[in-house]
């Protein structure tokens, strides 16, 4: 089978780009190549692979797959997300500086600030939803504008394009975390972001079985870079989990599509519930940023959070649920619920969650798959 050219439609470059005949066998499905070590022809002959830590077949598959997806020119996959934000930090310097949206999922702020700052890495964290903050923090050494969007859990967002065309002209590159949109409804790439990472465990795998990271990149050097990062520091993505992520992107644009569809409903539903005092989703006209979204994403998600008001409502509400799944994570087919200032955002602080607006009293939902009629009653119950 020849892999589809990138004018492709989504959908079939999901299913087929890495996802070609296995030529050995003729095998649909590709195999996994659960090795660690390949037996070279003669000295210094091989053929392609030599040993797993910087090399393997599945991987390179998975690679070629999110590259083509996102637009880019190669995607070096990572044990997690975070081992994948550890490899971009791999490419800075003692001295160097990034500038970071002040609304991150809470383990990349706990990992710039209690691991990398001790390596003489400089962090500046602002409100990127308004791009005049971007540009009064870079400095001369500033190295990456590293953002979110939309932010989690409160669903800001920041214009790619203005942030770009701002880092550009200082000399800084523009790092965009894609994981709550997924490629199938916003592409960084194409509003001139540089590098694109993905926590590919969340909507690329979408089953909640299988942990990884990912950086597109857009540039040779990027690539040999991160190539000898994978290699040399090897938090790498294993043979089974590249085959579960590329699994799983064949089913991305059909499951991207229900996400949406289900989350536009559950938050207009969530909108109109006298228990919810306040919605977070930028499919709703309310949202500050209705216009952005709508020019930057082509679909507007799963993500909802919602604010109960106050820490005791919000531990009724996870306690009632039924259907719904309390848990660390998001992205899945199954509908996950979680409680961002004790979860994802606990390492950053109680001063830090009040300096960004983050309450004890807000839930964050990961709308799934499952019948929305049913996700609804369960919402419903467990709220009245």
């Amino acid at each position: 089978m020849t892999t589809p050219k990138s004018t492709a439609g989504f959908a079939t470059r999901a299913i087929h780009v890495g996802n070609e005949a296995d030529p050995s066998t003729g095998a649909v499905a590709p195999p996994i190549f659960a090795t660690s070590t390949y037996a070279q022809e003669e000295l210094g002959k091989t053929k392609g692979y030599d040993y797993s830590r910087a090399g393997n077949p599945t991987r390179t598959r998975l690679e070629q797959n999110l590259a083509s997806l996102e637009g880019g020119i190669a995607a070096p996959v990572f044990a997690s997300g975070m081992a994948a934000v550890g490899a971009l930090c791999h490419l800075m310097k003692a001295g160097d500086h990034i500038v970071a949206s002040d609304n991150l999922y809470g383990g990349v702020p706990r990992l710039f600030n209690q691991v990398m700052a001790n390596f003489g890495l400089q962090f500046t964290y602002v409100d990127t939803t308004d791009p005049r903050n971007v540009e009064r923090a870079i400095r001369k050494n500033t190295r990456y504008v590293y953002i979110e969007t939309p932010t989690n859990p409160l669903m800001g967002l920041t214009d790619i394009a203005a942030v770009s065309a701002i880092a550009h002209k200082r000399g800084c590159e523009v790092v965009v975390d894609n994981t709550f949109m997924s490629p199938y409804f916003q592409q960084p790439i194409k509003f001139g972001a540089d590098i694109v990472m993905h926590s590919t465990t969340k909507f690329l795998n979408g089953h909640s079985d299988g942990l990884g990271g990912v950086l597109v990149c857009t540039t040779k050097e990027q690539a040999e870079q991160l190539a000898f990062v994978q290699k040399a520091a090897g938090a790498i993505m294993s043979p089974f989990e590249c085959w579960l992520v590329l699994r799983g992107t064949k089913t991305l644009a059909v499951r991207m599509k229900q996400h949406d569809e289900s989350g536009r409903v559950m938050a207009d539903f969530l909108r109109r519930h006298r228990k919810v005092k306040q919605v977070f989703y930028p499919g709703l006209k309310s949202h500050p940023q209705y216009e952005l979204a709508c020019r930057q994403m082509s679909g507007f998600g799963a993500m909802i959070t919602i604010e109960t008001g106050s820490l005791a409502n919000a531990k009724r509400l996870l306690k009632r649920v039924r259907l719904c799944t309390m848990g660390e994570s998001l992205g899945g087919v199954e509908t996950l619920i979680s409680h961002p200032a004790s979860m994802t955002h606990a390492a950053i602080g109680a001063a830090g969650r009040k300096a960004i607006g983050l309450t004890d009293g807000m839930v964050r939902i990961s709308v799934g798959i499952e019948d929305l009629g049913d996700l609804i009653a369960d919402l419903e119950q467990a709220l009245g």
